[in-house]
Parts: C-alpha cells; sequence; structure tokens
C-alpha cells in the first residue's frame, strides 16, 4: 500500500519541482499553470482508470481484467491475483460440495435437509422414492404440505426427536418408513427416512412363529398332562381305560415329536451355509421306500401307484430328497379321502427330471397357493392335526428345492385334487 501511495504521489512532486524551476526561470504564473496542468491530468488518469475498475467490479473475471500501467497495475494484479484465489476456493467448494452430494445420495437410506420453516433445501433419491418427491417443483416447498400423514406432521411440531417415527407413506402403504428428524447448523433439521418393510416382515414371522410353535406345543402337553393327573387320580382305573388313556398319550407325545423334528430340520436348512453333501442318488430305489414307509401313514385306506418313466439318476443329498418326496406324498395322503388314489410319478419333461405327487383329494383354493410353503400355514388346520400334520412340510420342501435349485410348481382345483411338482435342473441328470 505504501509503494501505491509513493508511485502515486511521484509524478506530483516531480510537476512541482519542475513548475518550481518554470516559476524560477519564466514567472510563477508559468510555473502554477504547468503544476495545475500535471495535476488535471494525472486526476483524468486516475479517474479512467477507477472507472475501468468499478465497471469490472460489477462482474470480476480473471478473464477481462482491465489492462493498466503505472500505479494501477499494482492495483489490477493484485486484484487479479485475489480473484483468481476467490475463484479456485469457490471451485474447490463447490467440488467439495458436490462430492457430499453423490455420497449422500448413494446411502441407502434417504436424507432430506429441512431449513428453519420445514422447507426442503434439497434431499436425494431415496428420500425422493420414499415421500413421492418432485425435484423440479418440491424443493423449497414446506414438507408438511408433501407428507400429509397426522402422526408424521404431529412428530415434527413435537420437537422431541430422541426416538425414531414408524410409518407407512401414502402412496405407498405396504411400506414401512423409519423416520428421524436430527436438528444442525441452529434451526435446520436432517430427515432420515429407512425402508425396514422387510425388517418388520422378518420380525412378524418371528412372533408369528414363536406364537405357532407355543400353540401346537401347548395342544398336546395340555392331552399328557391331563391323562396324567387322570391316572394319578384313579388309582382304580380299568386295564381298558389305561390302556386307551396311554394310546392317546402316545399320539401326543409322537406328535409332539414329529413337530420337534420338522423344527430341527428346518433350522439346519435355513441356517447351514456349508455347501450340501451330495451322491449320485437311484430315483427308482429311493421312491420305493418313500412309498412303503408312507403306507402306514395310510393305512391301506388309498390307492398308491408309483411310475418311474425316467431311468436316470439324480445328484444330490439323498436324506434331503427323500424327506422332500415323503413329506409331499405324506400331505397327499393327509388330504384325500378314503379310497382314494394318489399317483407318483418320476419323468423328464424338456430335458428336466420331475418329481410329481398327483391326488383325487380335496384341492386347494386359488388364494391359499401363494402361501402353502410359510411356516405354520394350513389350508384346512383342524385336519391337518387329525391326521399329524406339523404345518412345516412344505416349508421344509421350499428349503431343499432351493438346495437342489429345482422349482416347487403346484396345481390344483378345489374337489378334484392337486399335482405337486419338483422340477430339479438338467444339469443334475446322471445316467
Amino acid at each position: 500500500m505504501q509503494d501505491f501511495w509513493l508511485r502515486l504521489s511521484i509524478p506530483i512532486i516531480l510537476s512541482s519541482l519542475f513548475g518550481l524551476l518554470l516559476w524560477a526561470v519564466f514567472s510563477a504564473t508559468a510555473g502554477l499553470i504547468f503544476v495545475l496542468l500535471v495535476v488535471v491530468l494525472v486526476m483524468i488518469n486516475n479517474a479512467r482508470q477507477l472507472l475501468k475498475l468499478l465497471e469490472w467490479l460489477q462482474s470480476p473475471s480473471v478473464e477481462n481484467i482491465p489492462e493498466s500501467s503505472g500505479h494501477w497495475d499494482d492495483v489490477f494484479s493484485r486484484l487479479y491475483k485475489m480473484v483468481r484465489k476467490h475463484n479456485q476456493t469457490k471451485q474447490d467448494l463447490a467440488a467439495e460440495l458436490q462430492h457430499i452430494q453423490q455420497a449422500t445420495a448413494a446411502l441407502p437410506e434417504g436424507v432430506a435437509i429441512l431449513n428453519e420453516g420445514n422447507r426442503i433445501e434439497w434431499f436425494n433419491l431415496q428420500a425422493q422414492q420414499h415421500f413421492d418427491l418432485d425435484p423440479e417443483h418440491d424443493v423449497m416447498q414446506d414438507i408438511t404440505y408433501l407428507v400429509r400423514q397426522p402422526e408424521f406432521i404431529e412428530y415434527l411440531q413435537a420437537g422431541d426427536f430422541s426416538q425414531p417415527l414408524m410409518m407407512r407413506p401414502a402412496r405407498h402403504d405396504e411400506t414401512i418408513l423409519s423416520i428421524k428428524l436430527i436438528p444442525y447448523a441452529g434451526n435446520k433439521r436432517l430427515l432420515i427416512s429407512r425402508d425396514i418393510t422387510q425388517f418388520e416382515r422378518v420380525e412378524a414371522m418371528r412372533r408369528d412363529f414363536v406364537a405357532n410353535v407355543s400353540h401346537e406345543l401347548r395342544t398336546p402337553l395340555t392331552v399328557v398332562n391331563g391323562f396324567v393327573e387322570n391316572l394319578q387320580d384313579m388309582p382304580d382305573l380299568s386295564k381298558d381305560s389305561a390302556k386307551r388313556a396311554l394310546h392317546l398319550m402316545a399320539e401326543q407325545t409322537k406328535r409332539m415329536e414329529n413337530l420337534v423334528a420338522d423344527l430341527l430340520t428346518l433350522s439346519r436348512l435355513e441356517n447351514d451355509q456349508s455347501a450340501m453333501s451330495e451322491e449320485v442318488v437311484e430315483i427308482d430305489s429311493l421312491l420305493n421306500n418313500v412309498l412303503n414307509d408312507s403306507k402306514s401313514l395310510s393305512q391301506e385306506k388309498h390307492t398308491l401307484r408309483l411310475e418311474v418313466v425316467s431311468q436316470n439318476k439324480l445328484l444330490g443329498n439323498r436324506e434331503d430328497l427323500y424327506s422332500a418326496f415323503a413329506n409331499l406324498v405324506g400331505n397327499a395322503i393327509r388330504y384325500t379321502p378314503e379310497d382314494g388314489v394318489i399317483l407318483v410319478r418320476w419323468f423328464e419333461r424338456g430335458g428336466q427330471p420331475v418329481f410329481s405327487v398327483q391326488d383325487t383329494g380335496i384341492g386347494i383354493a386359488a388364494q391359499h397357493i401363494p402361501r402353502l410353503t410359510e411356516r405354520f400355514y394350513r389350508v384346512d388346520r383342524s385336519r391337518s392335526r387329525e391326521t399329524g400334520g406339523t404345518g412345516l412340510g412344505l416349508a421344509i420342501v421350499k428349503h431343499i428345492a432351493m438346495r437342489h435349485q429345482a422349482k416347487l410348481e403346484v396345481l390344483s382345483e378345489e374337489g378334484k385334487g392337486s399335482i405337486f411338482s419338483l422340477v430339479f435342473p438338467g444339469k443334475r441328470l446322471r445316467a
């Protein structure tokens, strides 16, 4: 700054000295006129340079900085460096902001920034999907105009954000969102939304599973406990009555044993992440074993037929395949009236091996078919319990099919019967 004023004063000092020289040689008037002329010219030049500076300051840019000389060249040079540094800082901040926005946009959670008036300043793609926001029209809109659920507005106005809010979006009521507001930067708020639909479904399944297991075990335990108490209170009970009571107790004990066995099997299938042990399985022999073991369940009340069209073997786990086949045959027996026919087939279709069980049973209504593989889901609860079903058989079949890359197909018509098929990939065929 001192250099600037020094360079600015030099022309005036020199002109004053030259004016004194003219005054000494010619006259005072000539010297004064010369000094005034120099001062005026300096002022005009400074005014012109100042005008350039003012025009440039209206839209400063390093590309169009004014050209100058002398002391003004120093001024413009410093301004040029300041503007260039400012532009570089601005570019760095813009790049950092863009990086942060890109990182936020990639988050699985929805993120939106609300100002002190609850207006939306910015939101990422997930928030856009969670709340049906429009990036072109909804920026700087009051969020309560766009998210109108009463529980959300109450949560927003209450100001207590220590616990998240569980809410269903207006247009996606099958979705469950966990919403949390985080105050920051004074009066601003960060709105974070997370889709917890799958978590809630799993939690609901867990609750239902525990409730169903408790219910399934409570009934036989109550029966067994009742008979035990009766036997204790009736020491003179006749042999026939005692035999009948013991028989019923044995049935309920067997029911509990089957339930626990199926629970353990299902748990193993769901939680075992290790590679499945495989072997080449003789399907003809395996199916004969399945049908022989199923005769005790049928008690010769049904006609069981076996058709082995393909002589090819199957690469798989013999124990799991037996369990899946036996469950499908057992279900057919349970839901087929006396004198009904159950046809078990092994054949190939389009290069894929197929195991199918066809019955002439009561059939299944179409609305029940998508849920058949759910744990403890029964179309006819009373019939399943009467015949000893645990409600886990088709869930076990589904998991065994998945481990063998197979697909479970169900065709059924009420009053006419059902066909359950396991379609295996052709790569598992062995000659």
